[in-house]
């Protein structure tokens, strides 16, 4: 999905886009649920707004007219590797040659210039190179996962977007077209690694790698007696209105002292706070508190009158 993600934003963006597809269609066709044979909703969410043809490029005529297509495009976005493309008769020189100023993308797995160059890659097989089933695992706990999204894909999708159109810009500058390479493996890298390098950023290492915010076990939408809420504590006015609420005004006093990085490694070191009573309702629309029923073993939501849980917490620090 990560070629139809990128031309699916480009055509939301205005521009032509025509699908080149193997003669028994793109496989993506058959996920998912369908009305009409191979017309599946990740295929329709993924090609909307786009124009089709099927090609056999293995045959000589099939190669001209998609060489006729390309004479007036101004971008060729291919996600089969380069060297297939090379023995189709379809390599940058050839595509060059049919239009000087096209600006040709390959959506690929792996950087050309690295080792794993030559390998076929997936969102799954990504995301378990670039560690996210680990974070996964130490965020809940349980055995590795992964993030169940076509999230490389869509990541490395938006790389390729921007990339399109900084060569088109280039162009309109120079005249001249350009090959650009979008590799899912290092866009996906880049991503993770933007959060997660921590400590090990530096040189000597602060720390090891890993964001305790990110992969806290209490960083999650929390139980009620009708559902989940979603609550987000992230700076020092929000832990100061968040202790006020909880009507313990002598901690929020004190958060003054406690600067946001500390808190933060306060609550993913202890993991206690904010677990919310399983008797406690959600906050309802008028902003009317619930009540909760105290146990020693329970933890308060936001608006819960009952604070001595997240007190004695803070105090024991």
């Amino acid at each position: 999905m990560f070629g139809p993600l990128t031309t699916l934003t480009l055509a939301g963006m205005g521009a032509e886009i025509i699908k080149v597809e193997a003669l028994d269609g793109d496989n993506v066709r058959l996920a998912g649920s369908a009305v009409n044979d191979n017309m599946g909703h990740v295929f329709l969410h993924g090609n909307r707004g786009k124009q089709s043809v099927a090609l056999h490029l293995k045959k000589p005529a099939a190669r001209e007219a998609l060489l006729r297509l390309l004479k007036d495009a101004d971008v060729f976005l291919c996600n089969v590797r380069p060297a297939a493309m090379q023995r189709l008769g379809l390599g940058s020189e050839a595509l060059q040659e049919a239009n000087p100023r096209l600006i040709q993308v390959t959506a690929c797995g792996y950087g050309s210039r690295g080792p794993l160059a030559d390998r076929p890659a997936y969102d799954d097989l990504i995301q378990g190179a670039v560690g996210i089933p680990m974070l996964m695992q130490q965020h809940t706990g349980e055995a590795p996962r992964y993030v169940p999204l076509s999230i490389v894909d869509r990541v490395a999708g938006l790389h390729a977007v921007y990339a399109i159109t900084a060569a088109l810009y280039a162009r309109e500058r120079t005249g001249e077209g350009q090959f650009v390479e979008v590799p899912m493996y290092e866009a996906a890298a880049h991503f993770v690694l933007a959060d997660h390098m921590a400590g090990a950023t530096f040189e000597p290492p602060l720390g090891t790698a890993g964001y305790d915010r990110l992969l806290s076990t209490n960083r999650r939408p929390y139980r009620t007696a009708d559902g989940h809420l979603c609550v987000l504590i992230y700076n020092d006015k929000h832990w100061r209105a968040f202790f006020t609420a909880l009507g313990s005004p002598e901690v929020s006093s004190r958060t003054s002292a406690f600067p946001h990085n500390a808190i933060v490694r306060e609550i993913s070191t202890r993991s206690m706070v904010m677990s919310p009573a399983s008797c406690c309702r959600a906050p309802q629309p008028n902003g009317s508190a619930c009540s909760t029923r105290s146990t020693s073993r329970t933890r308060y939501p936001l608006r819960s009158r009952n604070c001595s849980t997240i007190r004695n917490w803070w105090q024991a620090g």
